[in-house]
């Protein structure tokens, strides 16, 4: 079975910087898959699925559709543990660790095991950290949990740290879907010098310049939803 954290590892350790497209399945009509995924950028390097609720195994005929129709690499990112697909080629095992809400933290994961179990996903360990994108998000509302204010950079960073201490090998800083204000260059290079494992970065990329300064900040892979299909240059 492929590694597909390592392909991650080794993308960063020869600076190749990922972008990832992400679908909400309550979004997305598998009977239109093969026309999305011709508009989707040329660099796209992953399809992430997920989002915050998602209809009862509208997950599974996302995923399935999607693979029967590339082959770049699927990854479930799953808002709760009924978002789980086994056609899917990994999972990023989300922790909220920007918040206190134990839901979210430990017990969605103790809910998916089972499933888990029964299948073949690559499972990577990533912290998950919700920051302020100038509005209520989908996240926020869902988990309860308040994102980190972009002017507590010290916050943020140590939030960061904590996750890589305890064991996960990646760190998701995320405004929201539909965010106004993208987590800021200063807090991307921040992070990024802090931590020894790879970061990805989404919510609120919307142009070009938006995606180019985000990777010169630090940005190992770049997470992009809805917005791809709006982009225009500055």
């Amino acid at each position: 079975m492929l590694n597909f954290y390592r392909h991650i590892e080794t993308a960063v350790a020869e600076n190749k910087k990922l972008l990832a497209i992400l679908i909400d399945p309550d979004k997305f009509e598998e009977n239109g898959t093969e026309a999305f995924l011709k508009s989707i950028p040329e660099n796209t390097s992953h399809i992430f699925v997920g989002g915050s609720t998602v209809e009862i195994n509208k997950t599974e005929k996302t995923v399935k559709a999607i693979k029967d129709s590339t082959q770049l690499p699927v990854f479930l990112f799953p808002g709760n543990h009924n978002q789980i697909a086994g056609d899917a080629d990994a999972i990023l095992f989300l922790s909220l660790i920007s918040g206190r809400n134990p839901e979210y933290l430990i017990g969605q994961q103790v809910k998916s095991v089972a499933k888990l179990r029964e299948i073949k996903l690559e499972i990577i360990p990533t912290g998950y950290i919700l920051i302020d994108g100038g509005n209520e998000s989908a996240v926020q509302r869902v988990s309860n949990t308040e994102p980190i204010p972009q002017n507590e950079i010290h916050t943020i960073v140590n939030t960061a740290l904590a996750g890589q201490y305890s064991g996960k090998k990646l760190i998701y800083l995320e405004a929201g879907s539909g965010a106004k204000i993208p987590v800021s260059e200063e807090i991307i290079a921040a992070v990024k010098k802090a931590i020894d494992i790879p970061l990805i970065v989404g919510g609120g990329i919307c142009t070009p310049l938006q995606q180019l300064k985000a990777y010169e900040a630090g940005v190992d892979m770049l997470v992009m939803g809805t917005h791809f299909e709006k982009m225009k240059a500055d």
